[in-house]
């Protein structure tokens, strides 16, 4: 199922439906041929990829770009993409878990985040997904860290055998890492979800499903984290914005 595209400031969105997505993403599964990567893009992440080759590369070797934030939902619209609703990342993982739990099937396997999200999150699947088999829960070292560990984690994944990797590290770090790794992953569906790790573990608070649905999540995530969220939202956004007027609106500097 082939999904009519746009491209925001060299990175491509793409018009799915959510179901859409999950039955591309089951597909992969079922098949276990061509690997599936999902990547959700906002505008912070089109602007961090402006001035990183490596992040810009990454989104676009995803298979699937869900519009995730507001801004790029509206930019896309605004250009002529299809696309009835943003896509976020907990909107896709819920969806793709349901799918899971409804065929009664599934191995699922989580990387990244803290031993005590991890543990929450598989407290929680347990009563969400009982269906649903949690292979393996990987919580890899703050910071940078070694070849080798990449390997060992890899490993781990691999002897799980897991349908589905949920990774959540944050951007750029996570997209990065599925792209420089995927090749060697034996996964036939992998999806950067970064925060979604916290929402669904209950340690930080997913905002209320009316604020999601108006478009002002945003503002709700600003007032629980403004120290980690300022920036985006002062910096990135209006350079965004800037950059949408100046080189597709205006047409300056394509």
């Amino acid at each position: 199922m082939q999904a009519m595209r746009k491209t925001v400031l060299g990175v491509t969105v793409d018009g799915y439906t959510l179901d859409q997505a999950v039955a591309n993403a089951r597909a992969a599964i079922a098949k276990r041929e061509n690997q599936c990567v999902l990547a959700c893009v906002n505008p912070h992440s089109v602007i961090e990829a402006q001035k990183d080759s490596h992040f810009l590369y990454a989104l676009y070797d995803a298979e699937i770009k869900v519009p995730d934030g507001i801004g790029i939902y509206l930019v896309a619209r605004l250009l002529g993409l299809s696309v009835p609703r943003r896509i976020t990342g907990h909107d896709f993982f819920i969806a793709m878990m349901q799918s899971l739990e409804q065929q009664g099937s599934g191995r699922v396997a989580f990387l990244g985040s803290s031993p005590h999200v991890l543990s929450r999150i598989a407290a929680r699947l347990k009563k969400d997904f009982p269906r649903v088999s949690l292979v393996a829960t990987i919580s890899p070292p703050f910071g940078e860290w070694s070849e080798s560990k990449d390997a060992e984690m890899i490993e781990s994944i691999n002897r799980a055998q897991p349908d589905v990797l949920w990774v959540g590290m944050t951007a750029p770090k996570q997209e990065k890492w599925v792209a420089k790794n995927r090749m060697f992953l034996d996964v036939p569906l992998i999806g950067s979800i970064g925060a979604v790790f916290d929402y669904y573990a209950g340690t930080r608070q997913l905002a209320p499903a009316w604020v999601r649905r108006s478009g002002g999540e945003w503002l709700y995530r600003l007032a629980q984290d403004p120290k980690r969220l300022w920036r985006r939202t002062f910096v990135s956004t209006p350079q965004f914005v800037g950059l949408v007027v100046w080189r597709h609106l205006l047409g300056i500097g394509r």
